[in-house]
């Protein structure tokens, strides 16, 4: 999942005038706390989202009588929070993925979030399932995501049905020199399973069997069933010995900026790619990928975007405070939305955001079929083989041997 830097978002420290410190959207300011634990507030975020957080965070600060500081990680994010807390070093909040939670917590790095039965109930559903990680809610979430096909209207006014219709009407703009590709789907030469998976399971392919609770089972790797052998099958038809619709030549350097010089007419992407696609000037819209023809739904990954606890921080109390009663209000969730155009999990935010932009909403209906990401720690064992067993097919190679070489190294490591 990509994060693509915005710049400063100035209306920010507008939006912060607003803020009452509350849960929810309108309820009362909370009283200030009493345990300022060490003084100081430490929250880490990535570039983007850092700039539209200082202002929130030191309004906070001043109600609260503390020091907090707002420190962009740029890159792996996830480990060197955990590391840092390993090492006493850590922040006191965190921002990130969803999928994080399991590995965060079989780590000792998060501490559930304390949340009201009336804050939960103003989030979208989705949003509240996938911080919820063994019967607890870990994250206050604040945005979601999915990918989505956005089309080039001008070129194909009508979405396709099907993945064999996107595939036909592909063919021939490309023949008639309209565009260069039949589609745009980030995958490069390393694989991408995240924008793939969608085409993956409308092939009836799936990665984990599930518990009785329906919660993804790690016991039951299934990347060399039948079934997900066949949906390799599937992709291979797509590759490049045979349609030619998945390219290792398209990946997430070039599979936006193609699309927005019109070099295809077909992108399968997400909300962060909407600030570039707006500035490509052709008409375009956002619908659900297609399935195949007689076949399943396709269903992507849906991601939620939120604000962790540190099990280890200094001012523990504070960072509560802040996550559950000061970040999970409107003001701050449309901020966030203006600086990285992700759907908001929180409902009042969302309704508003559904006014101004349409887009938005899209790619929520997009992810209707969608499941919320895996959070189990045994999800990081799927990324590099199963990348390595897609890589292969497109480029012509053996579904069932490159699934078969996938299970083993999922298994493996999963085993260690």
């Amino acid at each position: 999942m990509r994060i693509r830097t915005a710049g400063v978002i100035v209306a920010a420290a507008g939006l912060m005038l607003g803020v009452a410190a509350c849960g929810g959207t309108n309820e009362p300011a909370a009283t200030p706390s009493k345990d300022k634990g060490n003084g100081k507030l430490v929250l880490w975020t990535d570039p983007t989202r850092a700039p539209v957080l200082k202002p929130f965070a030191e309004a906070f600060g001043k109600e609260n009588g503390v020091t907090v500081e707002v420190k962009e990680i740029s890159e792996n994010q996830q480990q060197t929070f955990i590391t840092a807390s390993q090492q006493g070093s850590g922040p006191d909040i965190m921002v990130g993925a969803h999928d994080w939670i399991g590995n965060m917590v079989q780590n000792g790095a998060i501490d559930p979030v304390q949340l009201t039965a009336d804050q939960k109930a103003a989030f979208h559903p989705n949003a509240l399932k996938a911080v919820t990680f063994n019967g607890q809610v870990y994250g206050a979430p604040y945005a979601m995501e999915n990918v989505a096909l956005i089309r080039n209207t001008d070129l194909v006014p009508t979405a396709p049905a099907t993945i064999e219709e996107l595939v036909k009407v592909g063919k021939e703009l490309k023949a008639a020199k309209k565009v260069q590709e039949i589609l745009c789907v980030p995958f490069g030469a390393g694989g991408d399973v995240y924008h793939t998976y969608p085409l993956f399971s409308a092939a009836g392919g799936s990665l984990f069997g599930t518990t009785a609770t329906g919660d993804p089972d790690p016991s039951k790797v299934t990347v060399n069933t039948p079934e997900s052998i066949a949906a390799l099958e599937k992709m291979k038809a797509l590759g490049e010995k045979g349609e030619g619709a998945i390219k290792t030549s398209i990946g997430n350097e070039n599979g936006i900026p193609t699309f927005v010089q019109k070099k295809c007419a077909f992108l399968i992407s997400g909300p962060w790619s909407m600030n570039d696609v707006k500035k490509g000037g052709f008409n375009f819209d956002v619908t659900a990928v297609p399935g195949f023809e007689g076949g399943k739904p396709a269903t992507p990954f849906l991601g939620v975007q939120a604000f962790y606890v540190a099990a280890k921080g200094k001012s523990k109390v504070l960072a509560q405070e802040f996550v559950a009663n000061y970040v999970t209000n409107k003001d701050v969730a449309l901020a966030l939305y203006k600086a990285d155009p992700r759907p908001a999990a929180l409902t009042a935010a969302a309704d508003q955001i559904k006014g101004e932009d349409p887009n938005a909403e899209k790619f929520i209906q997009a992810g209707a079929n969608g499941i919320p990401m895996p959070a189990i720690p045994a999800m990081g064992a799927i990324w590099g083989p199963m990348a390595n067993a897609e890589v292969a097919v497109v480029k012509g190679g053996d579904p069932k041997t490159a699934a078969e070489a996938a299970a083993k190294a999922i298994l493996a490591e999963i085993n260690k």
